[in-house]
């Protein structure tokens, strides 16, 4: 059965995961994950040229956002709100350069992520 996630677990899950990609430490924003989990973003389309959108694993997933950390060493994520679903929640955060972006994860019985999706907007007013 899935976890009912608490609003609690969801906020502080998402401070964790902001300061972890803030950090620019790949083995700590790694460790929200299960080793297979499924990750899907347009971005893996245009810079991994993968059709599908989608990288399933660690293995697979690692140089895609390792690419990600050093081509931008500015990288910083700025947490808007999060919202909470019965086996997954919504990050909603602005980028560096002021692009909201939601990241929707799933999670297993243990609270890991098995599979997430992020979707990209366009630069906020404020960006």
């Amino acid at each position: 059965m899935p976890p009912l996630l608490d609003r609690t677990f969801a906020q502080t899950f998402a401070e964790d995961w902001i300061e972890s990609w803030n950090s620019h430490d790949l083995e700590r924003i790694l460790a929200h994950y299960t080793d297979d989990f499924e990750m899907s973003s347009p971005l893996i389309v245009e810079r991994m040229g993968e059709p599908s959108g989608t990288l399933r694993s660690k293995a697979r997933v690692r140089p895609y956002w390792q690419h990600g950390l050093d081509a931008y060493p500015d990288l910083r994520f700025e947490l808007d709100f999060v919202a909470v679903g019965v086996s997954s929640l919504s990050i909603v955060y602005r980028n560096q350069v002021g692009v909201r972006v939601v990241e929707v994860l799933f999670f297993d019985d243990e609270r890991r992520v098995v599979r997430g999706t992020a979707q990209y907007g366009q630069r906020s007013a404020s960006g």
